[in-house]
This record gives structure tokens, sequence and C-alpha cells, in this order.
């Protein structure tokens, strides 16, 4: 009896797992039978793994081959295990020598080829973390996998050229074969990048292109409200621009998400810019939160993590769809809860809302031209629910466009300027909350603005009042702190003052104060 023994990574989540891969060829009729919890895909592996060997030059043994995946009681799910057990039975053959504690992931085509897979960044991550650094990956994934600190990458084109750099015999080896072209994943090739929008193109809404200086600058949450054509849509686009670059770490966390989403394919270099998501109001729980058969994927909220989330029309989403985001609005991760396994994904993104003020949209300033009973206009509104705008920083109404500021582009400000000012902003705060923990105004918690950044009493007199008077939830008044403190870090000054917190309130309340 012989047997092989070689190493791949089970991802669940973000999180990654050395799966330890055995092979063993044992003395009784043809057969080939894989252990350890695998799904539909990965079963599959067995013709593919037996063509792929063969169309190399090193058909498998006919006997009966065993592929155990350890632990077994981990699921273990696509096809990145079809080169880890291919080596591992070429290995029990002694068709190939030792292969040490090499991690290999690949998925193998019916010629020979080494086909790239989903998840490589995050995958390779955790090889380097548990302590196996040498990864052997599919030509088309080395790139991205050579971004991981500490990976020794080794990228390959086909399984004959890899079974020959591991001593195989080459007079029996298709090393002539060489793909014509490397194919890339499911999700296609990387787009390329298209404009950023320009602040500058919005006409007038000085009050919105000053909110969103606010939200980008502490990393507010914003509910944009007004009729159609206001600019709500325009605005929210241009709020990742006003947002900083990616420090190592953030980049790292967004740019394994998108791996493990097929948005990137073969990726050179780590994503440094904040992600912006934009699903469909017509989009399902499980496209915004993440979910699917079996272990659970990644959504357009963990997809936005370190960046935006827009949701357009928001009201036209399902109740329970936007609900499901007062969780991560407040952690800032996803627990994804399947029958197949749970998965924790980061979610800690900018949440921009934009609303019609009624189902006909014609409800803003006098209203006279809507259409819309008291009744319809309250149900449409009640689709987003108190407890989810209590979690929500910014409320503005978004007035009509005034034929002054209209038709006069590049008139206003350009991103780059404003995105300066938010840079010199997000320093002064990291530099006062780095003692804590902490990075942005948005993540102090009440116990901090009580504590170490308790403000004096007469400072904080009109927030007390609206607090008792019942205008404002003990939620509400800590988000309006923060504002003040974001608004304080915009002038440059130490602390905020009695303004600040009159204008941090007035952001807060816009839309029920217009209403």
């Amino acid at each position: 009896m012989a047997l092989g023994r070689t190493y791949s990574v089970a991802l669940v989540g973000l999180n990654g797992y050395i799966v330890e891969v055995e092979a063993d060829i044992g003395q009784t009729l043809p057969a080939f039978v894989i252990l350890g919890l695998p799904d539909a895909s990965l079963n599959e592996a067995k013709e593919r793994i037996r063509s792929a060997a063969q169309n190399s030059g090193i058909p498998l043994s006919r006997r009966k081959i065993t592929a155990n995946l350890i632990p077994a009681s981990l699921p273990k799910r696509g096809s990145g295990f079809d080169l880890s057990i291919a080596m591992a039975v070429l290995l029990a053959a002694n068709d190939v020598r030792s292969t040490g504690r090499h991690v290999f992931i690949a998925e193998l085509g019916l010629d020979g080829r080494l086909r790239p897979v989903r998840g490589i960044l995050p995958a390779v991550m955790a090889a380097v973390q548990a302590g196996y650094p040498d990864v052997v990956v599919a030509q088309a994934n080395a790139a991205e996998a050579e971004l991981v600190p500490g990976a020794r990458v080794r990228g390959y084109r086909t399984l004959a050229r890899l079974a020959f750099d591991f001593g195989a015999d080459p007079q029996d080896l298709a090393l002539d074969f060489e793909p014509v072209d490397e194919e890339t994943d499911d999700a296609g090739g990387t787009a390329a990048p298209g404009l950023v929008p320009d602040m500058c193109d919005v006409s007038g809404q000085g009050e919105g292109r000053r909110a969103l200086e606010v939200a980008a600058a502490g990393a507010h949450h914003v509910l944009l409200t007004g009729p159609p054509g206001a600019g709500k849509t325009m605005l929210a686009e241009r709020l990742p621009g006003l947002l900083p670059d990616l420090g190592d770490r953030e980049a790292m966390e967004v740019t394994a998400i998108h791996s493990l989403s097929s948005l990137t394919s073969a990726s050179v270099t780590l994503l440094r810019r904040p992600p912006y998501e934009n699903p469909h109001h017509t989009a399902t729980a499980a496209a915004i939160i993440g979910g699917g058969s079996g272990l659970p994927r990644p959504g357009a909220a963990s997809r936005a993590h370190r960046g935006v989330l827009f949701l357009d029309e928001a009201p036209e989403y399902e109740r329970r769809v936007l609900d499901a985001l007062r969780q991560p609005l407040e952690s800032g991760e996803l627990v994804i809860h399947r029958s197949a396994g749970t998965a924790a994904y980061p979610a800690r993104f900018q949440l921009v809302f934009a609303a019609n003020p009624c189902p006909c949209g014609k409800a803003s300033g006098k209203g006279v031209d809507c259409t819309c009973t008291p009744m319809m206009r309250r149900r449409y509104l009640a689709r987003m629910s108190g407890p989810l705008l209590d979690r929500v920083d910014i409320q503005l109404e978004v007035e009509r466009v005034a034929l002054a500021d209209f038709g006069q582009p590049r008139a206003e400000e350009a991103t780059a300027d404003i995105a300066a000012r938010v840079r010199a902003a997000r320093e002064r705060q990291l530099e006062r909350l780095r003692p804590l923990g902490l990075e942005t105004n948005s993540q102090v918690p009440g116990r901090v603005l009580r504590g170490p950044l308790r403000l004096a009493g007469p400072t904080t007199r009109i927030l007390d009042h609206a607090l008792e008077r019942g205008a404002l939830t003990a939620r509400g008044y800590d988000r309006v702190l923060r504002l003040a403190w974001t608004l304080a870090d915009l002038s440059g000054r130490d602390g905020p003052d009695v303004d600040d917190i009159g204008q941090a309130l007035n952001l807060r309340q816009a839309t029920s104060a217009a209403a």
C-alpha cells in the first residue's frame, strides 16, 4: 500500500484552514473515492484529475484510489483542491518525489492545464499565517498570490511542467504542450477604469456638497431625500472620490473580499481606492447581505467594505432587506449562518440612501403638484424603519436645482480640493483616536464620547434639551456628537463648540424638519 500527502486550503468566509490531503492506492478493483465532506464540484474532481493526468503523460493507477481531506468534519467546496489531490495521488504512485510542505491551489482542465480559482488571496494569506509559505498556484493566479507578504509563490501553466519540477520522469511527460491563452476565472477580465465622477459637475446643491464632505471626513452614513432630478444620485456617486486611499491592511482586506467574489481576475496590485457598490432595488437579501446555497458568499454590503454602499430609490427595496443592514451598521461585520456552516465577512461601509419624498416624487417644497394621499406617503417612507434611520447620521433634504445654478458646469469646487480637506480631517481624528484603537469619528462608542472626549455642559445644552424632549434617541445623541467632532476636525479645531453642535443637529434632523 502506498500513501501520498499534500496540503491545500479550505475557505469558510474569509477564514482559511489548512487541509491535509491524503491519497492511498489500494489493491482492489479500480475506483476513485474522495472523503472529507466534498461538495458536488469537488466530487467531480475525480474525472478532471484522471483526464488531466492521462493527457499530461502520467496516467493514474488502475487500482482503487482513496483521497481523504483532513479535517473530515470541515466542509470542502470548489475546484481548488484538484491540484492538491492530483499531486497526492502521483506521490502515492511514486510518479513524483516528496512535495514537502507545499500548498497546492488550482483547478485542473481535462487537457492538463492549471486554471485559476476564486479566493486565491485569502487562501494564500491563510497558508502563510498557518506556517505554510510555499504555495503552488495556476500561472493566472500567481500575481495575485504574490501580493501576500511572506508567500513564496510558484505559478505553473500545466500539470506536466509541475510534475517535472517535482521529479517526474521527463520521457513520458507532455512537456511540449503549452496553452495558447490562459483563461481567466468566471468573472472575466478586470474592467478598464472609467472616468472618476467629479464634484464640480454638480450644479448648485451647496448643502448637499457640504453634507458629503462631512460624511467623507468622519465616515458617516447619509440619507438624501428630494424630488427626482435634484442630483441625489450624482452626489452619492461622487462620495468615493472624496475618500482617502486605503492603507496596506485595509487594501488587503478589500482585495481579499473581491478575490473571493470573483470581482478581480489575475489582480497584480492591491485595490487602493475605496469600493463602490450600487445594487438595484430588486436585489434580494442574499445579494445585499450575502448567502447562497451551501456556505454563504459575500454580498454587496461586504464588497463595499471600506467604501460606499449606495441604495438608490431606497423605499423601493424590500423592508426586510433594508432592516438586515442594521446589524453591520453597528458592528462592521456580517455573520451569516447556513445549514452548511457559518461565514463571517467584514462590512464596515458608508451607507448612502437616496429617496423621493413620496411615490410620485412631487411632494417636496409646497407639494402642490403631488397626487399622493397622506397614507400613500406614510406607507412609502415607512419602508425605511425608524430603527434603521436612527443609525443614519446625516439626513438631508435635497432641493431642486435653481435656474441660476443650472447649466454652469465646472463652476463649483472640484473633488480634489474637497478630498484634500477630508484627508486633513482624517489625519486629525486618527491622531486623536489612535490611542483608543479607533480610526474615524463614526466608530467612537458612547462611553468614549462621555468619557475621554466628554464636552462641557454648556456646549451640549442644546443637545441635552433635544434628548429630554424626545427629539433624539440615545443613539441619535451619540451620532450628533460624532458629527460635531467631524465638523471640528474639518475646521482645524481641537474640539467642537456650540456652533458645531448646532450644525450637527441640523444635519441630523434636516429631513424631519423639512417634512
